[in-house]
């Protein structure tokens, strides 16, 4: 990868183009009732057999999503970058891989050490470090790389070994001092080390792993350099890709009709809920065709799609399948999932803490924010239940609570008020909890209302969540974000699916 020294170079569908912008998207109401989107959905194979596919069409489909993931990858996460792969150090992976390395090395120190010596491996690895400097070039470069062929010109080190001239340390030279040109500012440090090193196996060898450092630095300096024409590209790219997958797999949208037919019942029942609550406050209900059973025809599939993604969030990954146009960001979400759930914890910890202790607790500088660090730090413990967690939080909030109070003069918690503040934290651990279900359905919200505007002006947060703002504002964003995309790839699918959902043959077209 250049560094210094060298000049580096720095739907829904077209009619809602607006939308598909993330800096104008659409703003919409879960409630509202409005029209299918205008989309034209791509064609729907026709259903056929199960395809019996050959190893060679089975490789090729794997090759072709492993493309696709790559590239939806490098869009969606801005972090994306190759990292080297570092296997446990008493791992069997590890040990084959140091026995392997210490056969070869041993055995080029034999020929080495040989008299006259054997520069046949040598010259090997030699060919490979100018076939690795060359991939490391630009374009431009053309000077530098006619300089790597004329110091590197293996005809002539080939007969310079058959007549015993063969100078490994001056090739080294050149070699490190080609490096140092090419690597990024990173790896300056590692590259003056190998200068010092005089020993000709241990500097080959050294030699290479500070190539395979700059392959990688260039490889992700590449991805960096193409990110913006991906970004431009990616949606027609990732849409086209995954029709060709759906051609060779007729029933691919199986999972994913499943996931939208669920969320369409969940709003319908919302809406009845809703229904029956202004009955019975003596509200008018609203004339629709709900009181004839046609509850799914008013809703917008906006409504339903919102609702669709909201429910990711409650995924169980033990049993149920993902949706196919979810796939790729499967990981992605389930640890948003995670996130949601632990930040959820937080601010019930917090608000029980407050409403048990006192304001005056929470008032003194920085108890709150002690409180948060210790139940973050606890819940982040890998594989712990969150029965016990929460019971080593009630602990440890218990005493930083008793120390504030001692601190700002006044009498530590009595007896029973503690064994309130630990039952209470405890409780927590309820799925049926009063406080966790307030806070959850708060966050529902505002996470609701961060699908509904784009991510827009999801800066105030429901009462009670101020605690945990900075984490969900960024969680917030992160979400809308990728749901945004998921909807300009997948849009017309989703349209396809919604029509025949909210209007199936047979029903009066009252929502088109």
């Amino acid at each position: 990868m250049p560094n210094a020294k060298e000049t580096t170079p720095n739907d829904w569908n077209a009619s809602q183009s607006a939308e598909c912008d993330p800096r104008k998207a659409k703003e919409h109401e879960d409630n509202h009732s409005g029209d299918l989107p205008d989309l034209c959905p791509p064609e729907t194979p026709p259903s056929s057999p199960p395809q019996l596919f050959s190893m060679a069409e089975l490789m090729e489909t794997a090759n072709e999503v492993s493309k696709m993931t790559i590239a939806h990858e490098i869009v969606v996460n801005q972090d994306f970058k190759l990292q080297e792969v570092n296997f446990p150090p008493n791992s069997l992976e590890s040990r084959v891989k140091e026995t392997l390395h210490k056969v070869f090395w041993d055995r080029l120190r034999e020929q080495l050490s040989r008299m006259p010596p054997d520069y046949s491996h040598a010259i090997k690895l030699l060919q490979e470090i100018k076939e690795i400097l060359l991939t490391l070039l630009l374009p431009r470069q053309t000077r530098l790389k006619s300089q790597i062929e004329d110091a590197l010109d293996m005809e002539l080190i080939k007969q310079e070994a058959e007549h015993g001239a063969l100078d490994i340390a001056n090739l080294t030279t050149y070699i490190l001092g080609t490096m140092a040109m090419l690597c990024a500012p990173v790896r300056d440090e590692e590259i003056q080390r190998l200068r010092g090193l005089t020993d000709p196996v241990h500097l080959l060898r050294e030699i290479f792993r500070v190539l395979d450092l700059m392959k990688m630095d260039m490889v992700n300096f590449t991805i960096q350099t193409l990110r913006p024409h991906l970004q431009e590209h990616s949606v027609q790219y990732e849409r086209k890709k995954f029709q060709e997958l759906l051609n060779k797999l007729p029933a691919g949208l199986v999972v994913t009709t499943e996931w939208l037919q669920k969320a369409a019942t969940e709003v319908s029942s919302d809406l009845q809920s809703s229904s029956s609550t202004s009955e019975t406050s003596g509200s008018p209900a609203p004339t629709s065709p709900a009181a004839a059973g046609e509850v799914l025809l008013i809703h917008s599939p906006t409504a339903v799609l919102n609702q669709a993604y909201m429910d990711l969030l409650h995924w169980d990954h033990g049993k149920e399948e993902y949706p196919e146009t979810m796939m790729m960001d499967k990981d992605r979400l389930h640890a948003l999932q995670k996130e949601v759930n632990q930040l959820a914890i937080i601010a019930a910890v917090l608000l029980v803490s407050n409403g048990t202790c006192g304001n005056g607790v929470f008032g003194s500088a920085g108890c709150g924010d002690r409180l948060k660090q210790i139940t973050k730090a606890l819940l982040g413990a890998p594989g712990a239940r969150l029965e016990d967690t929460l019971l080593d939080i009630s602990g440890q909030i218990h005493q930083e609570v008793n120390r504030t109070l001692l601190q700002s003069g006044y009498p530590v918690l009595t007896g029973d008020k503690a064994t309130l503040l630990k039952g209470q934290l405890r409780s927590l651990a309820d799925k049926d909890n009063a406080v966790r279900i307030l806070i959850e359905q708060r966050i529902k919200t505002f996470l609701r209302h961060c699908l509904c505007h784009g991510g827009r002006n999801c800066t105030t947060l429901p009462q009670g969540l101020a605690p945990i703002q900075e984490e969900l504002l960024e969680v917030g964003q992160r979400f809308s974000s990728l749901i945004h995309y998921n909807r300009q790839v997948f849009g017309p699918y989703y349209s396809g699916i919604l029509k025949k959902v909210l209007l199936p043959e047979g029903r009066p077209g009252t929502a088109s």
